[in-house]
């Protein structure tokens, strides 16, 4: 085997593995929600999610496009540049994980990808346009998501305000299956078409394709192992996120999936990759302070808007030392 084959099939390898690893980071708080406030078992909702992923995913490439060509200039991107960024993206996936706090995948791969891609051939190479849409975004999803939550909560609570608690909890419990399905196909428009176009990228540049295309069988296979990644390490997320940050009811978990599920909805229109993790977190928070900003546990929320802060400039030196060390060991 060639070193060339080799590391076309670690690149492939590993893009797997960052779809599992998104599928108990990312994907988890597709469904958190829904779990936390009991409107469906745990196994439920991994099943729903994989499925509405999977539909997710299929309905565009744009943001699996941005990632494959609008993060580095894809004319001087390398199998070992796409094996460093990977790798810088899960090291700290796997960090925050360990602490249980929800971290961006998106960010993470875009920090990965600038770091590695600098040290692939300088800061030249990196597109700052397309970064600088993806930065603006960790400002702008979090914010219109925390707006959201709070107005659409309001709303529902004038809208149903002469409602028994009981009847609204009920009544919220059947649509707030059909909110976690919208949170979760929003994912997959977006959140999923990141592997998908990760493996995409590395068959580019194994077989020469002149256009990034996504093959339906790495669409299905990837959004396939996200659902594994979901079932197998999705319930600490799903913790902190859907249990301990807020304590939620029916109706509270409709509101944030919806608002946050909408955000995500109009970046996948823009082809802008952003986070799940801040959409429905910030929706969630927004929810919660309706109700009392005693609700909220600011002292996690705050840890998890470190993270958010850190992710990708933690992720670049980490791609960066990812392809050094690379290239050093096959030198």
């Amino acid at each position: 085997m060639s070193a060339g084959v080799a590391l076309f099939l670690l690149a492939m390898f590993l893009g797997y593995v960052y779809a599992f690893v998104g599928g108990f980071t990312d994907a988890a708080n597709a469904i958190a929600t829904s779990v936390g406030t009991r409107v469906l078992s745990p196994r439920a909702a991994v099943i729903m999610a994989g499925v509405c992923n999977l539909l997710g995913g299929m309905t565009g490439t744009a943001v699996a496009v941005t990632i494959g060509r609008g993060i580095v200039d894809p004319d001087v991107l390398t199998l070992l540049t796409v094996v460093a960024a990977l790798g810088g993206a899960m090291s700290w996936s796997l960090i925050t994980y360990r602490f249980g706090i929800p971290v961006s995948e998106t960010h993470g791969l875009v920090g990965g990808l600038v770091g590695a891609g600098a040290a692939t051939a300088g800061l030249d190479v990196v597109q700052w346009q397309g970064v600088t849409k993806v930065l603006l975004a960790i400002f702008t999803s979090p914010s219109l998501g925390f707006i959201g939550g709070m107005l659409l909560i309001t709303l529902i609570y004038w809208l149903c305000r002469g409602m028994g608690r009981r009847q609204a909890n009920r009544l919220f419990g059947h649509l707030q299956r059909l909110s976690a399905a919208y949170m979760a196909f929003s994912h997959g428009r977006n959140d999923a078409q990141k592997p998908m176009g990760v493996l995409a990228l590395a068959m580019t540049l194994h077989f020469g394709w002149e256009e990034l295309v996504v093959p339906l069988w790495v669409a299905a296979s990837a959004a396939r192992v996200a659902a594994i990644g979901t079932a197998y390490g999705g319930w600490r997320i799903i913790r902190t996120i859907g249990i301990k940050m807020v304590d939620l009811k029916p109706v509270e978990g409709f509101a944030a999936e919806v608002s946050g599920a909408s955000v995500i909805q109009v970046a996948s229109e823009l082809g802008i990759p952003i986070s799940t993790t801040h959409a429905i977190t910030s929706s969630i928070v927004g929810v919660g302070v309706t109700r009392r900003t005693t609700a909220v546990s600011w002292g996690l929320a705050g840890n998890i808007m470190l993270s958010w802060m850190l992710t990708v400039p933690a992720t670049m030196v980490l791609g960066w030392l990812y392809l050094v060390g690379l290239r050093s060991l096959l030198s």
